[in-house]
């Protein structure tokens, strides 16, 4: 048996970072939405040890990705075997870069729980799977509900949200990636020093008709530190707004940056006018829970974990 997935993208359309928590993660308030950019999952049965192979000859394919930590999460706790799971083989094809406020690892281990659950008939639901999900990564409880989805407590505590209208979006990755452990350092860093903001700038246009009243502040806690180690990104955004983006923002940790457009073919346009050399540029669109919901097919009740 043979199941190929999408594992899509997610910007963070808003991140608050609330403090400090006693296990060392700090608490969040963001707000994730999810988009069509994606890579591609493929499973399928074997026989023999578990293999994660990749299209990526940067992406790992041992333990450190979250894949096979999600495969060998669930393989323990629906008491399938003991050790590594065997008897099935994963391959990446990689779209969405590595190291960019994407959610790329973590959107591949969503869809690999989505789909194990399928290809060893665990029949468990959304709710048990996100679980697991929780343990795998913090990212990835949402990108089993995807949509627009409210999270909180370290990103992992979802509460799903009306879609967004349908928006095309501008995706932009300088050559170079941030690391969500540097990302929070810088903060921190700045944190302790008196008078440095830690606001975003608003950067923005009016907000759209239909569009929510929450969309009207629109924000990243992360981006001035880092921005301030890469200008690049600040510049980014400046670029899109210019071009006519509703807004512009760093997503996550970086160093990706999204711009909302409401026209595609404007999308299109700018993702084709400021293109650079060893840049990812992009023209996209949302991706609303319905449609997430069909992708990954999780079953609507079952049985628990």
């Amino acid at each position: 048996m043979t199941l190929t997935l999408r594992a899509c993208a997610k910007v963070n359309l808003d991140l608050r970072v609330l403090g400090l928590r006693p296990d060392g993660y700090h608490d969040l308030r963001t707000v994730f939405q999810s988009i069509a950019l994606a890579d591609t999952v493929t499973l399928r049965t074997t026989r023999g040890p578990f293999e994660l192979t990749c299209d990526d000859p940067g992406v790992p394919t041992d333990r450190r990705n979250l894949v096979w930590k999600a495969a060998s999460l669930l393989w323990r706790l629906a008491r399938l075997g003991r050790g590594q799971p065997r008897n099935v083989a994963i391959h990446l094809a990689k779209r969405i870069p590595a190291a960019a406020g994407l959610g790329g690892g973590s959107a591949d281990a969503a869809v690999t729980l989505a789909g194990l659950n399928r290809l060893w008939r665990l029949g468990l639901d959304e709710t048990s799977l996100s679980r697991v999900a929780s343990r795998v990564g913090a990212d990835v409880p949402f990108l089993l509900v995807g949509g627009t989805a409210l999270g909180l407590g370290r990103g992992d505590d979802i509460y799903p949200l009306a879609d967004l209208p349908p928006v095309q979006v501008v995706i932009l990755r300088p050559g170079f990636g941030v690391s969500t452990v540097e990302a929070y350092r810088w903060y921190d860093e700045d944190a302790r020093r008196p008078g440095r903001s830690r606001r975003s700038a608003p950067l923005r246009r009016a907000t759209p008709p239909r569009w929510p009243a929450w969309a009207a502040s629109l924000g990243n806690d992360l981006q001035p530190s880092v921005v301030r180690h890469h200008p690049t990104i600040g510049r980014i955004r400046q670029a899109l707004v210019e071009a006519g983006a509703v807004t512009a923002l760093m997503s996550g940790s970086g160093s990706a940056v999204f711009g909302l457009f409401e026209r595609a073919e404007a999308a299109r346009r700018t993702a084709r006018d400021l293109a650079r050399p060893g840049w990812m540029a992009v023209a996209t669109r949302t991706v609303t829970r319905g449609e997430y919901q069909r992708l990954l097919r999780l079953p609507s009740g079952g049985r628990g974990v």
